[in-house]
């Protein structure tokens, strides 16, 4: 089972990815895709039945075997370890890219942002989500009162050493010759206040890779997803639906979905 689905704030990645591969698929399928930090591959199956080839790549060599063999039976899907500040493919190969939350670990996000207009072609689409710097105070009040980095858990959690500025994202979107179609709040105050702290505590504690780095990081006791969802999401997206509803124009988000597409 997939715990992850019954988080809010992954959910809601979850469903942005899959509601812009309906929107912008439509009934075809994309040529060729790249999941750029596809993590333990639990998103690689949904991207994979909207794209005639995909490529899901991560800097972890211990995800990415994971991940491969989780999804072995899926036909058009092939990973490969890549850093996203240098990848490795040719100007102009992806008509569809993801990247979900995947910004905030890689140190330099303008040089990943320049990264993803190269390697897409021109009318390419990519999906991009991360955690913004204006969160609700609901969901981390101790860094959102000090106005920093104070302690490593609630926006700061997940190995987050920095968070994304969505106004300075749509300027490297602009300088490198990506347009913006869809800016959309991901999880507002409601959900903030369910997921303050304890979420992060709990990664850190079970989950294999907790601070989304390269390298290994073996526990005795850990969590590794499947691609089977659980029956309680449905309570989940009510959620979801509710906050989304309250909040959807609120300039504070735990995070925020992009869609640009190259120029």
């Amino acid at each position: 089972m997939n715990y992850k689905l019954l988080f809010p704030t992954y959910r809601n990645r979850y469903l942005f990815i899959r509601e812009n591969l309906a929107q912008f698929g439509g009934q075809r399928k994309f040529s060729k895709t790249l999941n750029l930090g596809t993590g333990e591959g639990d998103y690689d199956p949904m991207i994979a039945t909207r794209s005639e080839q995909l490529v899901a790549c991560d800097i972890n060599e211990n995800d990415i075997a994971f991940a491969q063999k989780m999804n072995i039976g899926v036909a058009n899907l092939s990973y490969k370890i890549e850093d996203a500040l240098n990848l490795s493919f040719e100007d102009g190969t992806f008509d569809l890219l993801t990247s979900v939350d995947v910004m905030e670990h890689v140190g330099r996000p303008e040089r990943m942002t320049e990264e993803i207009a190269r390697v897409l072609r021109t009318g390419g689409v990519a999906f991009i989500t991360f955690p913004q710097t204006n969160f609700p105070w609901t969901y981390d009040p101790i860094n959102r009162l000090t106005g920093k980095r104070t302690i490593a858990q609630g926006a700061y959690a997940f190995g987050h050493e920095y968070l994304v500025d969505p106004e300075a994202f749509k300027k490297w979107c602009e300088k490198y010759g990506l347009e913006v179609l869809i800016e959309k709040n991901l999880s507002g105050y409601l959900v903030a206040l369910l997921e303050m702290y304890w979420t992060g505590i709990i990664q850190r504690i079970f989950k294999e890779n907790a601070g989304n780095i390269s390298g290994r990081e073996e526990k005795k006791v850990k969590l590794r997803p499947s691609v089977k969802e659980p029956f309680l999401v449905k309570l989940t997206d009510a959620i979801i639906g509710l906050d989304y509803f309250l909040f959807k124009n609120a300039k504070h988000s735990v995070g925020k979905g992009f869609v640009v597409r190259k120029k």
